[in-house]
């Protein structure tokens, strides 16, 4: 069994377990196509060591860009720039490495401590 992620127009629909064949026979919107992603892979990495697959886990509402043959999250914060080569969105200041819980602030394109 392996996951896939139905895609139309460049965004995630949905997301299934299935066998290939299984898949093969199951009715598709017009202009929709599954494309294979990996539970285990995050960040371009594969969590288990294995070979990573489209830089991430598909979820609904994630983007899939063919050029790139990767999947990614919706951009989080207009300030936020996407990272090709892993397709994690990255914030203009690096999030701290304090130990506190920090919050993104768009407005002050700044890092906000959690009170």
């Amino acid at each position: 069994m392996a996951h896939y992620a139905q895609v139309k127009d460049g965004i995630v629909i949905q997301v299934i377990v299935a066998e290939a064949d299984v898949l093969n026979s199951m009715p598709l919107e017009e202009g929709a196509e599954w494309i294979q992603t990996s539970f285990n892979t995050f960040l371009g990495q594969h969590r288990l060591g294995g070979t990573p697959l489209r830089k991430n886990y598909a979820g609904v509402g994630y983007i899939y860009d063919a050029e790139l043959d990767a999947f990614y999250a919706p951009q989080p914060y207009p300030s936020w720039t996407l990272n090709t080569v892993t397709c994690g969105w990255e914030p203009p200041v690096p999030y701290p490495d304090d130990g506190i819980f920090y919050k993104w602030d768009e407005d002050t394109l700044s890092w906000v401590g959690d009170k």
